[in-house]
């Protein structure tokens, strides 16, 4: 942990902090932003598969949202990762992370993370590529939709990034 994270809080999200976690994922620019209104139903109904990093006053400033696969409940998928402009480049979707699949393996039995990253995000590239390194796991990719699968215009392909099996 660096110094800059050792100020930081992470531990399960509330439905308080639903408007501020939409927020983030907005002004990140770069992830599909939902409805608010998902934010809200996400933060009551999956916050045991979710984490939230919190600053020296307690507001959100990162957050990573997850579920287990209903068809592979040892599987997380790992939905959103966001971090507020302003705390970037300290590490903390890393512990974000980290904290989260540590938590879920605790809880839940996990030894497996899955996510979607679209060609091109090397932040996101980068993030599941150093967790998979760190746990000594084995990172598998593949496209899981393609970019004619979307109704909604053009959306390049989320290609799967399956890491694991894994033991923290």
């Amino acid at each position: 942990m660096t110094a800059a994270q050792a100020d930081l809080q992470i531990d399960r999200p509330t439905v308080a902090d639903g408007a501020e976690l939409w927020r983030i994922a907005r002004d990140s620019k770069v992830l599909d932003l939902n409805s608010s209104y998902s934010y809200l139903l996400w933060c009551r109904d999956f916050a045991a598969t979710s984490a939230v990093a919190r600053d020296e006053r307690g507001e959100p400033i990162g957050f990573v949202s997850g579920y287990l696969r209903p068809e592979s409940p040892r599987t997380l998928l790992v939905w959103q990762v966001a971090v507020d402009a302003s705390h970037r480049g300290r590490g903390l979707a890393a512990a974000l992370l980290d904290g989260l699949a540590a938590r879920t393996v605790a809880e839940h039995g996990v030894d497996t993370v899955e996510t979607t990253i679209t060609p091109g995000n090397t932040a996101s590239e980068r993030l599941f590529t150093a967790f998979a390194e760190r746990h000594g796991a084995l990172l598998e990719r593949e496209v899981l939709f393609d970019a004619g699968q979307f109704p909604d215009g053009p959306h390049d392909p989320e290609v799967l990034y399956r890491i694991g099996p894994f033991a923290l």
